[in-house]
């Protein structure tokens, strides 16, 4: 898990029997940014829905397949705002449109493009594709 900020979070994949786990970790807010069937093996969003609301979390389905448009910008902002005070953890395949997605909706919501992209960085993660965009 990659700690964008004092409430997000960012990883790849997250497996339905790893929820629970995830909610005693603190996470209230759990959000797949992988659409279906992108890999063989990976689990179906409803089956990670699912294992959320027996853990307790609250769970959002935000595909990205085509680049960070801005429909996941401004639903990435929604989650944002729902989560206000609680431990959001986004995942894709490898952690990186999950952080970019989460840094474009913070630039939505009035964060400077500087501190943006200083959390990227921080984080490991290239501003490069959307610096236009911040």
């Amino acid at each position: 898990m990659i700690r964008l900020d004092q409430q997000a979070s960012v990883r790849g994949q997250v497996q339905p029997q790893e929820v629970a786990n995830l909610a005693a970790e603190g996470i209230t807010v759990l959000v797949n940014n992988r659409p279906d069937g992108e890999e063989p093996d990976q689990p179906r969003a409803h089956e990670i829905e699912d294992a959320a609301a027996v853990a307790g979390i609250a769970y959002h389905h935000i595909p990205i397949t085509r680049g960070i448009g801005p429909a996941e910008v401004a639903a990435m902002r929604q989650v944002l705002e729902e989560a206000e005070g609680g431990q959001l953890l986004a995942f894709c395949r490898s952690g990186n449109r999950s952080a970019l997605a989460l840094a474009l909706a913070k630039r939505e919501r009035g964060e400077t493009a500087d501190d943006v992209q200083r959390c990227l960085s921080d984080a490991g993660f290239d501003a490069g594709p959307i610096a236009h965009l911040l």
